[in-house]
């Protein structure tokens, strides 16, 4: 990483706190994707793969409530 990386000076966001940000809406947006392919396994009658999905989905939804927790308490701070 360069010495002129951005670490807050033109977001007004420390890198750490934009890392969370983008984590947390990462997890959140793949798991309203993952919903849409476990329909389409189900409709397809493949249960292998909506099993696949829906585990994948609650990961996703994991990662999101650890996220979410860890910008609450920066943000207090």
């Amino acid at each position: 990483m360069s010495s002129n990386a951005e670490t807050g000076n033109v977001t007004g966001t420390k890198d750490k706190i934009y890392n969370l940000l983008w984590f947390t809406e990462a997890c959140l947006s793949n798991a309203l994707r993952l919903e849409e392919y476990i329909h389409d396994a189900d409709r397809d009658g493949d249960s292998e793969v909506a099993e696949l999905f829906r585990k994948a989905q609650a990961e996703s939804r994991k990662g999101a409530e650890q996220g979410k927790q860890l910008l609450a308490g920066r943000l207090q701070g």
